[in-house]
């Protein structure tokens, strides 16, 4: 039997919805051109069903343009948008090469990155060269085509490891990375992207917002991701033991997909130039064995311990504890509407029905 895909799920269409209806300046985007890198992603996949959906339902004519390297992938993805919308289309390009002349495009947001661990480990250079290279040429096609706002999808990592100094890290904290080793690669390239960023709304004059994800997981994850989390959600969906490679005192902030698309559409509708806006929210501060329980528990599993293979263990992050502040971005309005018991069983009902059809 063919299986349900994604978009047919009924909680995941109330999640599209929920954040879709958001008291949003949507205003900004009716009429526009979009641009979005990373479109087959975790958080560029959501992002564009919530964009298609307003333009359904809202008549907001916002024209998508979603950038992958794989074609099939995102055809398989975007079936439903695929020749069939005027208001999507798909280009297949790899960011670390300069774009073709596709004319202005009023909006970017890019949020095409290497996001788990063993593509750090396996592709260290393509992890750094999206983060860096394709940046300035996103950035600088911004510039060159009059775009009226880029966002910059970061992350937690750029923080590194916590001193000791702070209980959360606000977007003013400088943490500590020892650059000289191989899992350096993508916090030290989220930094560099970052002070791209600046550097192009310096000489530029470009308008620019960061917006740094905590740990996202959802529905959305793509079967290759080895975060922890995703190895879990994994488990817990083919209902066996959850697999913990470590003591699991790591104590992290996670997001739901649902909130962290509402928090890079608050930033990119509603931030200042200039500014990066952590996106969490402290019900979702949780230690890696307290993750493990809850859905295991869910399930009605164990966790067990398991030693990782060297290649896992070089892509594994060395802070131990990564906690944020999302302060700054209440003061745009945005909230959280899942916690992270609420979005881990959430996201298990939705994989575990895809994956029964």
């Amino acid at each position: 039997m063919v299986k349900m895909r994604i978009w047919e799920n009924e909680l995941y269409r109330q999640d599209i919805e929920y954040v879709a209806n958001l008291p949003l300046p949507w205003e900004r985007l009716k009429n526009k051109k979009l641009l979005i890198s990373g479109a087959s992603g975790m958080v560029g996949s959501f992002l564009i069903d919530v964009i298609m959906y307003r333009n359904e339902r809202f008549n907001n004519n916002c024209n998508v343009i979603a950038i992958g390297r794989n074609s099939l992938k995102a055809q398989a993805r975007f079936s439903r948008f695929w020749d069939m919308n005027d208001f999507f289309s798909f280009i297949s390009h790899d960011i670390n090469k300069t774009l073709m002349d596709i004319g202005n495009i009023d909006f970017i947001i890019h949020a095409a990155s290497n996001t788990h661990p063993v593509a750090y480990a396996t592709d260290p250079i393509g992890t750094m060269t999206t983060n860096i290279m394709g940046t300035y040429n996103l950035l600088n096609y911004a510039a060159e085509h009059k775009t009226e706002r880029f966002l910059f999808t970061s992350s937690v990592e750029i923080y590194g490891e916590n001193r000791g100094d702070v209980e959360k890290f606000d977007e003013s904290y400088c943490g500590y990375i020892d650059c000289n080793t191989l899992r350096a690669g993508y916090p030290e390239s989220k930094r560099a992207g970052e002070a791209l960023c600046q550097a192009f709304i310096k000489q530029y004059d470009l308008d620019v917002v960061i917006a740094r994800l905590s740990r996202t997981y959802g529905p959305t994850m793509l079967e290759t991701d080895t975060k922890a989390i995703s190895q879990f959600i994994k488990k817990g969906v083919a209902k066996e033991d959850i697999v913990l490679k470590s003591e699991g005192t790591q104590f992290y902030s996670y997001s739901y997909v649902a909130d962290a698309v509402s928090g890079v559409l608050t930033i990119l509708l509603k931030g200042e130039c200039g500014q990066a806006y952590n996106i969490s929210d402290e019900d979702s501060d949780i230690t890696l064995k307290e993750l493990a329980k809850i859905i295991a528990k869910y399930v009605g599993k164990n966790v067990v311990f398991e030693l990782p293979d060297i290649t896992e263990q070089a892509g594994y992050s060395r802070a131990t504890k990564a906690v944020m502040s999302s302060v700054k971005l209440q003061s745009l309005e945005w909230e959280a509407k899942y916690n992270i018991k609420n979005g881990l069983e959430r996201t298990i009902d939705m994989l575990s029905e895809l994956e029964r059809l």
